[in-house]
């Protein structure tokens, strides 16, 4: 299996330590997205979306830890079950607000990535498909409140 990028995320982020950890820790800070040109196509139609899913490749991340102690707690979980990005497959995955289409350039809210991420795939965001209709639990993170709006990186995900 072989992925290529098809564009580059530019954000104001050029360290960890500056760069918001979730979508809800950046509200309002503005990026843009970079298309690979022969890809312009593909947006045909994306501008009706107020959101869209951004996949991109956690490139700054070094090795796997499969249990990790994440920033809201101080207890060790897999990392299956936190957004940790050293990951067996180190994919991020961010709801951005889809604020301008110029030509293959995507001006985009709520960043929280560096600059330079490398992006995989663009999916529209659809609240018929992408909400669970059901009650929706947590696990661990219920117990968090208002702290998943922490906006600094801890390095202790990122290799360092």
């Amino acid at each position: 299996m072989e992925f290529q990028p098809i564009g580059v995320i530019r954000t104001p982020f050029k360290t960890l330590e500056e760069m918001p950890i979730q979508p809800t820790g950046a509200e309002g800070l503005i990026g843009r997205i970079e298309l690979d040109p022969g890809l312009v196509e593909g947006l045909k139609d994306l501008d009706g979306f107020s959101h869209i899913i951004a996949l991109y490749y956690f490139h700054r991340s070094e090795g796997l830890c499969l249990t990790v102690t994440p920033f809201l707690d101080k207890k060790e979980h897999g990392v299956f079950a936190t957004r940790a990005p050293l990951r067996p497959n180190p994919i991020g995955l961010s709801i951005l607000k889809l604020i301008r289409l110029d030509n293959n350039i995507i001006t985009v809210g709520n960043v929280d990535m560096l600059d330079g991420t490398p992006l995989v795939d663009i999916k529209p965001y659809v609240p018929a498909f992408d909400q669970p209709l059901e009650i929706v639990r947590s696990g661990w993170l219920d117990n968090c409140g208002d702290q998943v709006k922490v906006t600094q990186s801890d390095s202790r995900f990122l290799g360092k």
